[in-house]
Parts: C-alpha cells; sequence; structure tokens
C-alpha cells in the first residue's frame, strides 16, 4: 500500500514521502496514529502543496535569521563582575546573563540559542556562538571586567 507521510517516521522517511508499506502497517498503525494518509492524487496534490508552503516558510525564517546574525556580529557585551587578584570570577557569567544582556540590546535572543560550553570564570573578552534558525550562527563578544575595588 502506498501512503503519504504526515510526519517523520523513523526507518521509514520523512514529511512529504511517499512509501510503500504492508496494508496491516498503514491500516493498524501510521492512518490510525495520524502520522500518514493514503496516497491517492487528491492526497498528493494536497501534500505537495504544504511542502510548498513549508519550504516557502523556511526560506523566509532563514533570511530573518541571517539578516538577524549580521546585526548581532560582533556585538560587545560588557559584564562586571566581582573578582580576586588572580583575576578569577567569584561568580560566572552564563548563558543567561548573555540572555539578558542581548534582550537588553534589542535582540531576541533565548538562553538555548546561546552556545556557551561552560559559563565564564575569569576576566577577559571571549567569543560567544549564537545559534539562530537551521544552520545560521554568528558570534558576539562577551567582555568580562572586575568590578573596581570599593573603598
Amino acid at each position: 500500500m502506498k501512503v503519504i507521510l504526515k510526519e517523520t517516521v523513523p526507518n521509514l522517511g520523512t514529511v512529504g514521502d511517499v512509501v510503500t508499506v504492508r496494508d496491516g502497517y498503514a491500516r493498524n498503525y501510521l492512518i490510525p496514529k495520524g502520522l500518514a494518509a493514503l496516497a491517492d492524487p487528491r492526497n498528493v496534490k494536497a501534500i505537495e502543496h504544504q511542502r510548498r508552503a513549508l519550504e516557502k516558510k523556511r526560506l523566509r525564517e532563514i533570511a530573518k535569521a541571517e539578516e538577524l546574525a549580521k546585526a548581532l556580529d560582533g556585538q560587545r557585551l560588557v559584564f562586571r563582575r566581582k573578582a580576586s587578584d588572580q583575576q578569577h570570577l567569584f561568580g560566572s557569567v552564563t548563558t543567561i546573563d548573555i540572555e539578558r544582556a542581548l534582550q537588553e540590546k534589542g535582540f531576541s535572543i533565548t538562553r538555548k540559542q546561546v552556545l556557551l560550553d561552560q559559563p565564564l570564570k575569569s576576566v577577559g573578552e571571549f567569543p560567544v556562538g549564537i545559534k539562530l534558525h537551521g544552520g545560521v550562527r554568528t558570534q558576539v563578544v562577551a567582555v568580562v571586567e572586575a568590578e573596581a575595588a570599593e573603598a
């Protein structure tokens, strides 16, 4: 039986693929769970239309992400933290701090988009990756400075 996949099914195919499966698998599992539809000409046209619409939407989102990447590229985020004499911070700069700093500058970035292996725990300049939609990535610079000693 030929079916059109409505969702990605592991070891079978991705959304919009027309695949041949056993009748029982299609009738008893794929179709009742909404994972597939019978591959008749009407359904094939509907899925093709949805695929084209999704592709256009994906291209618009990638264009927005590239525009945001250009605006973010090279932004400097300055963090002032208490530090020891050896320039080690008593706290750290985390993805949450970077998210807040970017949001204060008007960028809508979540902490899950910030690529930081470990929190920053020393004074200096550090490149921080930002993952936007799809494969679009950019970098900002996190500058960690020691707070001035109180007199």
